[in-house]
């Protein structure tokens, strides 16, 4: 930088600068600024031969102003003025007002950018990193369009020097984050990635930021930074403190180089090049030898500088999990920092022992420290760090431990901050129920969660409980007794009256038998919590009423007599009302095996992902520990039994619940295709990615008829997903654009799909690029985020004729439920259809040339709507053939002519439709001929489906009466059936 003369010591700057300091008020301040911006107003208006030191120094005056809080509406004009000065300390501060107060909207952006333009210019290194920061700081969209192109010239030019270049980097950067579509690196790839080998640090220091940037968008075309990477970071890994003087932090080399490298490095997986892995295998070792030895000062920096790089190293060894030496090692590193005095230490240690714990390798290590996080669970003073203590408790949790770390769990539950309470309480019924294997443990631990934080437990939590108990026989006569003595205490929570109502509704019978919990001391003990419950409550307790009718005919007077007060049968809340009302009516008439029948026990729950799961991940949000991979990438799987999401609602205790209703709002999705199992199979692990594989899916053919005469909508939809189509067709060839869409906001991992073609449609249809237009960030375990959309791109070419559709299957995990679903492509021989325009003459010349019976195809048929013109024709016209006018003599008939374009031969159709409209009946006619003279003709499906529409038939032409080789009747009559079926969905 150029030395400041003695005259740019702008005094009366410093003057203005003082006189506002010393004034006494606010509003002698504002009065000294409006004197001072009156001042300047003249000079730029009077003073047309000002000078540049005068401009500079107003203009700084103004930017003191502005930062005082004041707007300033003038002077713009003046500073740009100033970027012409050759005197640098005018340049600086003409563009240091620019960066602060121009909008990138402003009209003087283009003579800003013309004076860029001529600093980039000048080869003045000082003049080119005053534009480039410029540039960088106000980095609107106009400068990036300006500059996009100029700046990558700039920083891999050979006569550059180092500070432009880091300049140039920083600047690319900016406007890359801002305007990445602007910014295309094109053939400077090779050449920046390349400025990791430089020679100036500081160079390779911003280079590797662009470098990061870039590979997380575009990794396959900045791959060749790996070895690169890899060599910088061995030369400083194993180079001395006195060997990079000049980037030695405390006795650490280049620590901010070394973390950003490491960082890089975490954006691909391990190199494939022996040499290369091991060289980097060998720079890891090195850092964790380093972390071991004595510290050579002990300045605070000096340890933070040395831990930094320590921890990015970690990170990279749990990113690559395939060197189970390191990952021990890690894993023991981190443990010594766990009782670490620094608290920041022990936040990143059992941040990162977390994410060790999900590994195979690592995963009997961290278990070694269970102990220490126990006790950090329970002293640390910080709340964050308890938090992580939680989360690892519960990572390294597997049947060896499980109890241990439940107890531990639920005793800190009755003292842990309120802010985390819900996350413990979800986390504890998961860890139990996932590896129950005595379910009286699974009761009591749930029931007693319900005890401690009973107002934390979500819904979700004594939803699983009761579906368990329903699905385990075993365990049924022992929850009643348990949550029998728990209703007993003077305060009882209202979820354990919920869960107690329930329970002893559906099993009160099974203790019944003891004197102390006879029939009518369940029920005076239900009815002594009735009046301090909430009314969702009171109404499952209703219902558990007359359950009780059922179970024990000897409380039916009593539970009558509660029915019939007027506090229940003209109670002010409806749902109550009407229970209570029409239970005693049912009571009161019905026989003692219609009683039995309506009010028999709940059938098992079928299986399905436990709700609470979902909950836990929702409640993690982004920004936290991936409870899915955690949960994925457990070494043991963990059982998890099964029960739908239905809650156990009173309206739920009939046998047969609607299957549409969701009885208690709950509508966490059923796995796709999942079906229910009997009581005797009701553990899934729904945590595991070895886990029971998903029932194959049948085929889904909903949407399927929707498209036969359309080409872009949503083809399927459930709670989980949805898939819009998009396609076109131009001759024998398509392109289908498929787009899936996350409904949830979880992720769904593992996304895969195939094409499969059935038959010998494999022959038919070739599907030559199926690919994801989409950048994943783990080509091998493709993830769709929460509420994002990926887009597949399909391209078709018609071989031959065909009457099979092709089958997309659609694999992914939700949850740690694996998810299978086939749906069938609409793609349809019409696609292929080219419109042909004719004459009248024409048509029909060539109609009574087809009067071979196979030749000719026809369907007489009801119309099951009213036959609107412009319905029929925009189905004629979505068929794909061309809509020919006054072409019939009886101009309420519509006639259609066409050719389909296949590989091998193209086979033109005639189509006739005859509607009459007073008997509601539509007769169409259709024929069909091979143009090319090949022996072979194609199937005309019966794709006309509509509103007026219902079925139609095809008519196959050949060259020849002698030719056989066309499709048989047996088709066409399918076609037919699925047509008939279309109608009726569309």
């Amino acid at each position: 930088m150029p030395a400041v003369s003695k005259g740019d010591g702008m005094r009366g700057l410093a003057v203005f600068i003082s006189d506002i300091r010393n004034c006494k008020s606010k509003e002698a301040e504002i009065k000294r600024i409006n004197k001072e911006l009156a001042n300047i107003r003249s000079k730029f208006k009077g003073d047309k031969a000002l000078d540049g030191y005068s401009k500079k120094k107003y203009v700084c005056k103004l930017l003191f102003i502005f930062l005082l809080g004041h707007d300033i509406d003038f002077g713009h004009m003046e500073a740009v003025n100033l970027l012409s000065s050759n005197k640098y300390t005018e340049k600086q501060i003409g563009y240091l007002f620019i960066s602060v107060l121009v909008n990138s909207n402003s009209e003087l952006i283009r003579l800003i950018n013309n004076a860029i333009k001529n600093d980039l210019s000048s080869r003045n290194p000082t003049f080119m990193c005053l534009a480039l920061h410029c540039i960088a700081n106000v980095g609107s969209r106009e400068m990036a369009e300006a500059f996009a192109s100029e700046i990558p010239r700039i920083l891999v030019a050979g006569d550059t020097m180092d500070s432009v270049k880091q300049s140039a980097a920083l600047c690319l950067l900016r406007l890359y984050k801002t305007s990445p579509d602007l910014v295309l690196m094109g053939e400077w790839t090779s050449r920046v990635v390349h400025l990791l080998n430089d020679q100036h640090m500081g160079v390779v220091t911003a280079a590797i930021s662009l470098i990061t940037c870039l590979s997380q968008k575009n990794p396959d075309e900045f791959k060749t930074c790996v070895s690169l990477a890899v060599s910088r970071l061995s030369r400083i890994v194993s180079s001395a403190s006195t060997d990079l003087q000049d980037y030695t932090y405390y006795f650490v080399p280049a620590p901010w180089l070394s973390c950003k490298l490491l960082r890089l490095l975490q954006c691909y997986p391990p190199p494939e090049d022996g040499a290369v892995k091991g060289r980097l295998v060998e720079c890891l070792e090195t850092i964790l030898n380093k972390a071991q030895e004595p510290p050579k000062s002990k300045k605070v920096q000096h340890s933070n500088a040395k831990n930094a790089i320590l921890f990015e190293a970690i990170s990279l060894i749990i990113h690559y999990d395939s060197e189970p030496n390191l990952l021990v090692r890690a894993c023991n590193q981190l443990g010594q920092f766990l009782q670490h005095r620094e608290t920041n230490l022990r936040y990143l240690a059992l941040e990162s022992m977390c994410t060790l714990a999900s590994s195979e390798f690592s995963h009997e290590a961290v278990k070694t420290h269970i102990e220490t996080v126990i006790n950090a669970l329970k002293t640390e003073r910080d709340v964050s760090v308890r938090q992580r203590a939680a989360d690892l408790l519960y990572a390294m949790c597997d049947r060896s431990n499980a109890k241990q770390i439940v107890a531990e769990m639920l005793s800190y539950l009755e003292t842990a901050d309120y802010s985390i309470r819900e996350e413990m309480v979800l986390k504890v019924a998961i860890l139990a129920e996932k590896y129950a294997v005595d379910y009286s443990w699974y009761v009591d631990t749930i029931l007693n969660l319900i005890r401690i934080a009973g107002d934390y437990v979500s819904e979700e939590v004594w939803y699983r409980v009761i579906q368990i108990v329903i699905n385990r026989d075993d365990v049924q006569g022992y929850a009643a007794k348990t949550v029998f003595e728990a209703l007993q205490a003077p305060a009882c929570h209202e979820n354990m009256v919920k869960v107690g109502g329930y329970i002893l509704g559906e099993f009160g019978n099974l203790i019944a038998g003891d004197p102390r919990s006879s029939p009518l001391v369940q029920f005076n003990l239900l009815h002594s919590k009735f009046h301090l419950c909430s009314v969702p409550t009171r109404a499952l307790l209703l219902s558990a009423y007359i359950k009780f009718i059922n179970l024990f005919p000897e409380t039916k007077a009593t539970i009558q007599e509660v029915l019939r007060c007027d506090s229940q049968i003209r109670n002010s809340d409806v749902e109550l009302q009407q229970r209570a009302v029409e239970y005693l009516k049912l009571s009161s008439i019905a026989s003692t095996d219609v009683l039995a029948t309506v009010l028999e026990e709940m059938p098992p729950f079928p299986e399905r992902e436990s709700s609470i799961l979902a909950k836990l991940k929702k409640k993690k949000g982004p920004g936290a520990v991936s409870v899915t991979e955690l949960e994925d990438n457990k070494r043991e799987g963990g059982e998890l039994n099964g029960g739908s999401d239905r809650g156990p609602d009173t309206a739920a205790m009939a046998s047969t619940p609607s299957p549409s209703a969701d009885l208690l709002g709950i509508r966490s999705a059923a796995p796709i295709g999942a079906a229910p199992t009997s009581a005797g199979s009701l553990l899934v692990d729904v945590f595991s990615e070895a886990g029971p594989a998903a029932p194959s899916a049948a085929v889904n053919d909903d949407g399927f008829l929707r498209f036969v005469c359309k080409n872009n909508g949503v083809l399927f939809e459930n709670q989980l997903l949805q898939i819009g189509i998009k396609s076109e067709y131009r001759q024998n060839l398509g392109r289908m654009y498929l787009f899936y869409g996350n409904k949830t906001s979880v992720q769904f991992a593992s996304f895969s799909t195939t094409v499969s073609c059935p038959g010998e449609l494999q022959s038919h249809i070739l599907s030559m690029d199926f690919y994801f237009t989409c950048s994943l960030t783990k080509p091998v375990e493709p993830l769709v985020e929460g509420g994002a959309q990926i887009q597949q791109v399909l391209n078709i070419e018609c071989i031959t004729d065909f009457s099979d559709a092709p089958l997309l299957n659609i694999k992914f995990r939700y949850g740690g439920a694996l998810q299978n679903l086939t749906l069938k492509l609409p793609v349809t021989i019409n696609k292929f259809f080219q419109p042909t325009e004719m004459s009248s003459h024409d048509f029909f010349q060539r109609w009574k040339q087809l009067s071979q019976p196979q030749q000719e195809a026809q369907k007489i048929f009801k119309a099951n709507h009213s036959m609107d013109t412009e319905v029929l024709k925009a189905k004629l016209l979505g068929l794909g053939m061309a809509l020919l006018d006054n072409v019939d003599p009886n101009p309420e008939n519509y006639v259609c002519a066409g050719v389909i374009q296949t590989k091998s031969q193209q086979v033109g159709c005639l189509l006739r439709l005859e509607p009459n409209a007073q008997a509601q009946v539509l007769h169409i006619d259709a024929t069909a001929l091979c143009l090319d003279k090949m022996n072979h003709c194609a199937s005309i499906p019966p794709v006309i489906s509509g509103a007026a529409l219902k079925t139609c038939k095809t008519r196959h032409g050949h060259t020849s009466s002698e030719d056989k080789s066309c499709v048989g009747k047996e088709s066409i009559s399918q076609e037919l059936r699925i047509l008939q079926k279309g109608d009726k969905q569309d």
